[in-house]
């Protein structure tokens, strides 16, 4: 068996190959299919060897489907592909194409769509160099574990986020903040897991992985996700395989325009939702939304200029009725923004919101904006009706090089809180629902939960909040002068 570290050794020395060839935003293009173009004809070789062994030496039933998690068609089988030397990226394409062709319930558009047979971007002597240095480890399930392979395809991940600059955010989310979004949810078997904007399914993993880590039965989740884009859907796809989970569905396409999970014409509903979708995006059809046919608009419809209230009702929308509960990955913006203050209100009247928790700045991936972390929950215990938790750890962040994460000793300084729901001076604020609605509706961290040091804000916070009050004021204000204005010229007019 090889070792984690050899493993970790192993995969980006692949990465290091495309050095100075590629973009390294790009890299992921094409190590994650040929990682698992390399994975899948192993483990079929494995099975293939398994099953000849059991047969006495029968290659004919040593070949029988029933035999093999995935089939490869003669003539697609990696070795195959190894022995070119001209039209290499040809030979690879064609392979890949006919294996997802073989096997269209499970793989079919896994391998993405990478310009193999760009010669000007990867020559045949590169896409051999990168063949060869594959080949030099055996990806069996016997050499590597799924669970090793699971963790060196998430270490490979976050390599390529740190790598790739801005595009990072499109894939990937801060680990350390999924794992504590995962333990807020509380997942058990059996749920229904779901990631509106899944990027390298990272967030559906981490629950299985607490299921795992408990010691409970992981394998009866059922994992839904949907991505925007192409390649990243693959790559969540085939994390899902490469960790061992075959029960999962995740589809590529647009959540706020085509919704993919549907029951009876309407949105299909989930135990738990986590996700970290894309923020303040222009380039959504805001119309179509207002005339949602699934229903979405419970709250209202957002400002063009910002879809994330779309998406967070979306959310809303798909949470089960009984006990259907999301965690979600914002910027801070989203609890104070005037433009969204109405359906903001109606949120928080609907007693959906059950937790603000507000964490430092760095925990995007490459934006130093502070992130925050909203809890809703259709099922709020008795105790909990009505009321919101505010827990300010935007202190609580470790920052290292050009990048921030949670310890675990933040990690569980959070949790704690959000699962005790009182007071703790300094830190957390359990406010009712009315208090913060007779605020406009504004869920701002420093007009409820204050400086983790002398549990009062600090001038800094003080002065941030007195500020977010006279906004809301004037800006009350200012709409209440439209609306006469509006009624004074109506009347004019008669």
């Amino acid at each position: 068996m090889i070792t984690q570290q050899a493993l970790e050794k192993y995969l980006w020395g692949a990465a290091t190959l495309l050095r100075g060839l590629i973009d390294a935003g790009d890299y992921k293009q094409y190590i994650f299919p040929l990682l698992f173009y390399k994975r899948i004809c192993d483990v079929y070789d494995e099975e293939y060897q398994n099953a000849l062994k059991e047969s006495g030496g029968d290659m004919k039933f040593a070949e029988f489907a029933e035999n093999h998690r995935f089939q490869i068609p003669k003539g697609a089988h990696w070795k195959h592909v190894r022995e070119n030397t001209k039209n290499v990226g040809m030979a690879i394409e064609k392979a890949m194409r006919q294996i997802e062709k073989a096997n269209p319930d499970t793989l079919f558009g896994i391998f993405g769509d990478a310009q193999w047979t760009n010669k000007d971007r990867l020559s045949d002597e590169t896409l051999i160099n990168l063949m060869e240095h594959f080949s030099s480890e055996t990806l069996s399930i016997k050499n590597v574990p799924n669970d090793e392979l699971g963790q060196g395809y998430e270490f490979l991940i976050k390599k390529f986020a740190d790598d790739s600059g801005h595009t990072a955010a499109e894939f990937y989310t801060n680990r350390t903040v999924v794992h504590l979004m995962t333990l807020i949810m509380d997942p058990k078997p059996s749920e229904s897991i779901y990631d509106p904007t899944c990027g390298s399914g990272g967030m559906l993993l981490s629950c299985v992985n607490k299921l795992k880590a408990d010691g409970k039965e992981y394998r009866s989740l059922k994992l839904y996700g949907q991505e925007l884009n192409l390649m990243t859907s693959a790559i969540a796809r085939m994390n899902m395989f490469l960790h061992g989970i075959e029960d999962f569905k995740i589809v590529r396409g647009d959540t706020l325009k085509h919704p993919a999970f549907l029951e009876k014409d309407t949105l299909k509903q989930f135990n738990i939702i986590l996700a970290n979708p894309p923020y303040s995006i222009k380039s959504w059809n805001r119309t179509e939304f207002e005339k949602d046919p699934y229903g979405r608009n419970i709250y209202g419809t957002p400002p063009q200029g910002t879809a994330d209230y779309a998406f967070q009702q979306h959310i809303i929308k798909s949470l089960d009725e009984k006990n259907g509960r999301c965690a979600i990955l914002w910027p801070h913006g989203v609890l104070f923004r005037d433009a969204e203050a109405e359906m903001r209100k109606k949120m928080i009247a609907a007693d959906v919101v059950e937790a603000v928790i507000g964490l430092g700045p760095n925990l995007f991936y490459n934006s130093p904006m502070e992130a925050c972390i909203l809890i809703c929950n259709k099922g709020k215990k008795k105790d909990r009706r009505e009321k919101i938790l505010f827990i300010n750890a935007v202190n609580d962040v470790r920052r290292e090089s050009a990048f921030s994460y949670l310890t675990d000793e933040h990690i569980a300084k959070i949790h704690k809180a959000f699962v005790g729901f009182k007071d703790i001076d300094g830190f957390a604020k359990v406010m009712s629902a009315k208090a913060v609605l007779a605020n406009g509706g504004n869920m701002a961290l420093s007009l409820y939960a204050h400086d983790q040091e002398n549990g009062k804000p600090s001038a800094k916070e003080a002065d941030l909040g007195a500020l977010l009050k006279d906004w809301q004021k004037n800006s009350d204000a200012l709409r209440k002068d439209i609306v006469e204005m509006i009624d004074d010229l109506s009347l004019e007019k008669k």
